[in-house]
């Protein structure tokens, strides 16, 4: 079965519309709630290091205003265009408001090969686009806030808020204009695993629910799963790796160049290590080479993560998924008619709309921190160490007893900047997932998992709509 044509938009748009039909919200505000409110498309040149001038394109898109500042990140690629950035930036205002994070949606790209570019290059490209957000006031930290994508990473966050604080001397927010960036610029500990971490809760979570697993044939709990992650980057490398620590088994792993399968399980450090040497994660020790890396996706497991592109499940191979749950790493890995198919099949799907929300999570957490100059963990570490040392020797005196010495460390720890992190994902993960399935399971007409993510976003950007008054 071939897939109908739809741009990337059309299909958040599709699904907003299958949702929106289980809301109590009237034609107007559903519409307001979708459109996209602002796109910024631009063009500059740039000198290269051989002496040319090539001229840039670039966007970003602002799809709600309903809470601001807005937040999305910025991504590098070839395939960067108008499209993209506002369906993105819409799933980034559902994303936003399922996971509780008060910001609206926003994505922005420049469309290049960042693999073409020096960096030196990428460091013009990089600072004359913020420039350009400058001017027409798409960047702020109470009005728009970047992060990395696709492409980008620390690096050029950190040129980002180095071009926006030389605009902007002497505003003593200026830090929380961007997030995603290194420790030493006022970045967060955690933020680089933060969406596999994410992934990781989230699945963690629907697989701890025992109807749900009862449905699907499997046991509760995560152990034992066998698990297919399509993507070695930064996103799959971190959800390997937190399913393997925790008892899962990594059967396949795909990339690009081709897939590798181990029935017994895969460590994603050492395939990492071995893609990096050889370029291929194939011919990997002990590992099954797969040549096309789509007949990773048809595997037998229990748990598929695709981690890396859009559309890699659709309606030709969506009837040859053999996976109980799927679980949405990358941004809109399924197309609307492979949701078609699968959701006939009985297959779970957790939308990406919500799971991969670890990252703007985190993000969030690094704005607030910016916001309050001040590092998590820093004015309360030490009086929580010394008070849960106290405890104990109380205990060991009233009991006469001596706690383990690995156990003491344990207890006394107070908790640094990533601990809270991590600890704040976990609770919000945990949050938006009963949160969806409570809608779902409270209507029986909605069909799938995503839709009832739909719902839960649609009621809650339409609440605040509402209450600002603009739909009395």
């Amino acid at each position: 079965m071939a897939d109908k044509h739809y741009n990337f938009f059309e299909s958040v748009t599709r699904s907003f519309d299958k949702a929106a039909k289980f809301t109590q919200w009237e034609k107007g505000i559903l519409d307001q709630i979708k459109a996209c409110n602002a796109v910024y498309r631009m063009r500059f040149p740039i000198k290269r290091d051989d002496g040319s001038i090539e001229v840039i394109e670039a966007y970003r898109a602002q799809h709600s205003h309903h809470k601001t500042p807005c937040k999305g990140g910025i991504r590098y690629s070839e395939l960067v265009d108008q499209d993209e950035v506002m369906a993105l930036a819409a799933l980034m205002t559902y994303k936003c408001a399922i996971v509780n994070v008060p910001f609206g949606g926003a994505k922005g790209g420049i469309k290049i090969n960042p693999r073409e570019f020096s960096a030196w290059e990428l460091q013009k490209i990089t600072r004359r686009y913020t420039s350009e957000l400058v001017k027409k006031e798409f960047i702020g930290p109470g009005t728009d806030v970047p992060a990395p994508d696709y492409g980008t990473g620390e690096r050029e966050m950190a040129w980002i808020l180095d071009t926006y604080m030389a605009m902007h001397p002497g505003e003593v927010d200026a830090m929380g204009c961007v997030t995603g960036k290194p420790v030493a610029q006022g970045g967060v500990r955690g933020r680089k695993e933060a969406t596999g971490l994410g992934v990781f809760y989230g699945i963690r979570e629907v697989c701890s629910m025992p109807d749900v697993m009862e449905k699907l044939g499997l046991t509760t709990g995560i152990v034992g799963k066998r698990i297919v992650v399509q993507g070695l980057g930064n996103v799959g490398y971190h959800t390997a790796k937190f399913f393997r620590e925790h008892g899962a088994k990594i059967v396949a792993i795909a990339e690009f160049e081709g897939a590798i399968y181990n029935e017994d399980g895969l460590n994603e450090e050492a395939v990492f290590q071995h893609r990096k040497s050889t370029k291929s994660i194939l011919d990997f020790p002990g590992a099954t080479n797969l040549k096309v890396t789509g007949d990773a996706l048809e595997l037998e497991c229990d748990i598929l993560i695709p981690a890396a592109l859009e559309n890699v499940i659709n309606g030709d191979n969506a009837a040859r998924v053999k996976a109980k749950i799927i679980g949405e790493a990358a941004n809109g890995p399924l197309t609307p008619d492979a949701d078609e198919i699968l959701s006939k099949k009985g297959v779970l799907v957790i939308p990406d709309m919500y799971l991969n929300a670890g990252g703007v999570t985190v993000s969030y957490f690094e704005w607030l921190k910016n916001l309050s100059h001040v590092r998590y963990g820093r004015m309360e570490k030490r009086f929580t160490e010394n008070l849960n040392k106290h405890i104990i020797g109380q205990l060991e005196e009233l009991t006469g007893k001596t706690v383990d010495s690995r156990e003491k460390l344990l207890i006394e720890h107070g908790p640094d900047e990533v601990d809270l992190v991590y600890s704040g994902l976990e609770q919000t993960m945990i949050e938006a997932t009963r949160e969806i399935m409570a809608c779902w399971h409270a209507n029986d007409k909605i069909p799938d998992m995503r839709t009832a993510a739909y719902v839960v976003a649609i009621d809650k950007v339409g609440t605040s709509y509402a209450e600002l008054g603009i739909f009395p």
